[in-house]
């Protein structure tokens, strides 16, 4: 379950309106490792036109559209993160061991980055690798380039 300021977070209307996505903070409770990372909350994929979808298009001036936009919910509910140790472990212990917290709620893709990078930065998560998964910012910044 995700928590949000003590709150737990079940559906997609308990978010505040305007969220985009969040940064949360997934603890292994028995060892205090932690790692930080972004979630959006809708996907957007394009889909491709039907006949009858195309057919309204006649007459139209112009080139037509060949797809549209479809949003669907994202698999924010039961998503774990994409750090490979963290999902290793995930496997071996069970779920109690975990804790989910959402850090903050973010309206748009470019804030969500800039939040997750801050955080990132403001946990030093790359100093103090003993305490988190994380082991690169951006793909660019890495664990090992420090030492």
């Amino acid at each position: 379950m995700w928590t949000y300021k003590n709150q737990e977070m079940k559906e997609f209307t308990d978010f505040p309106s305007e969220t985009y996505g969040f940064v949360y903070r997934i603890m292994h409770i028995p060892s205090g490792k932690a790692y930080i990372g972004k979630k959006i909350l809708q996907n957007t994929t394009k889909v491709k036109l039907g006949k009858k979808e195309l057919a309204e298009y006649a007459g139209v001036v112009g080139r037509r559209p060949a797809y549209k936009l479809a949003v669907k919910e994202s698999n924010w509910k039961s998503y774990w993160g994409s750090n490979k140790g963290l999902l290793e472990l995930l496997k071996t212990e069970p779920k109690e061991n975990f804790s989910r917290n959402i850090l903050i709620c973010a309206s748009s893709k470019k804030l969500l980055t800039y939040y997750e990078t801050k955080y990132l930065f403001v946990y030093e998560v790359l100093e103090k690798s003993d305490e988190f998964f994380n082991d690169n910012i951006l793909g660019k910044f890495f664990t090992k380039d420090l030492g």
